[in-house]
Order: C-alpha cells, then structure tokens, then sequence
C-alpha cells in the first residue's frame, strides 16, 4: 500500500477511504490491506492545513497593515489596511482555539516585516518596529 501512496495517492486514498468505510460498517476485513502509517500521517496533515491556512491569513494581515504604516501616504494605504481587515476576519472564520500553541505570531510578524519591499512609487518605508505589536491571537482576531 505505501508504493501506491508515493505513486498514486488519489487511487490510494479512495482505496483507503472504500476499506475504512467497510471496517466501519463492521464488516472483517484484512488489516494489511490498510496502510495505517500513512492513514495517520494524512489525518495529521488535515489538521496541519487548517493550521498554515490560518497562518498564511495572518501573515497576508500582518503585511498589508505594515505596508500601510510603511506608505501611509500611498495611494493603496485605505485599500491595504482593508485587505488587511478582510484577512483577519477570514482568519477568525477559520481558527480555532486548538491552534493557539501552534501559530507563532511573532514569527509571522517577522515574516511579513521580511517580506515587505524596499521601496514603494520610489518611496522608502517608514520605519516599522520590528517587535509584534499583538501578545495573542485573540487579540489579533478581535474586531477593531
């Protein structure tokens, strides 16, 4: 089973899925026939892109307020900070308490702060600090 999933993991979930419904159902089954290191390892990563979906919002939100403080006269600041609202509220949509240990807030920021560019319509940033300015993600999730 695990060559099936290195060389076709569409066959090898519905296979997967098919054998798991009808161990369910009670019926007896081969155990051999499921490939429970790579079941779990799929279940593990279901939960882990929940996780980076909520991270990759955060970091879209982070950039796009700091590219507002940064270009505060540019003329996509109103627009920036916007996006920036919009990111947070699909974030909290999407997060859920169980992902607090796991999101790294001050990492993301440090991310963002990285990916900002040098310069904007020729203009230099302002200067931004580089501590995050939010403790918690509730705190960054929370309605302005």
């Amino acid at each position: 089973m695990s060559y099936l999933y290195d060389t076709d993991v569409v066959t090898w979930s519905e296979q997967q899925g098919a054998l798991l419904r009808r161990r369910a159902a009670g019926e007896l089954i081969n155990d051999a026939e499921l490939d429970w290191s790579n079941i779990a390892e799929e279940i593990e990563s279901v939960g882990q892109s929940q996780i980076d979906a909520v991270e990759s919002l955060l970091f879209q939100a982070f950039l796009h307020d700091l590219k507002a403080e940064a270009w505060p006269l540019a003329r996509d600041a109103s627009a920036w900070r916007g996006d920036a609202r919009s990111f947070r509220v699909q974030a909290r949509r999407k997060y859920r308490a169980s992902m607090r240990q796991k999101i790294d807030l001050p990492g993301l920021y440090a991310d963002a702060l990285q990916a900002l560019p040098d310069t904007m319509d020729r203009q230099a940033p302002l200067p931004a600090t580089t501590i995050c300015p939010v403790t918690t993600i509730e705190e960054l999730l929370t309605e302005p």
